[in-house]
Formats: structure tokens, C-alpha cells, sequence
């Protein structure tokens, strides 16, 4: 092998080294929104709402 072609391998290698790292960066930045999304979610889809008496908004029977 001639030094360009091992120059040339080197500085590919670090490009795919940058790459990566911002590729994991860019991914835990979505994960981590994701989880806030979630986190502000779940307690609505279990809780009634502030303004409703106790009952209003449960589930409701319609098999009859």
C-alpha cells in the first residue's frame, strides 16, 4: 500500500468515526423528547379531568 492510500483509509475511518458520534447524539436527543412526550401523556389518559365530578368520563355500557 502507498502512504496516500493509507492517509486517505485514516481520514475515511475518522469521517465514519464523526458520523456515528452524531448519529448517537442526534438518536438520544429523540429518545429523550420521546420520553418527555410520554411523560406529560400518561398521567392524562389515566386521571378525569380537573373540572369533572367523580364518575364523569369513566367508562361507559352500551351492551344493552
Amino acid at each position: 500500500m502507498d502512504m496516500m492510500s493509507i492517509v486517505s483509509s485514516m481520514m475515511a475511518m475518522q469521517a465514519a468515526s464523526t458520523q456515528q458520534q452524531i448519529a448517537t447524539a442526534v438518536l438520544k436527543q429523540n429518545i429523550n423528547s420521546d420520553r418527555s412526550v410520554l411523560q406529560l401523556l400518561a398521567p392524562a389518559q389515566n386521571a378525569p379531568a380537573a373540572n369533572n365530578a367523580p364518575g364523569v368520563g369513566g367508562n361507559l355500557d352500551i351492551t344493552a
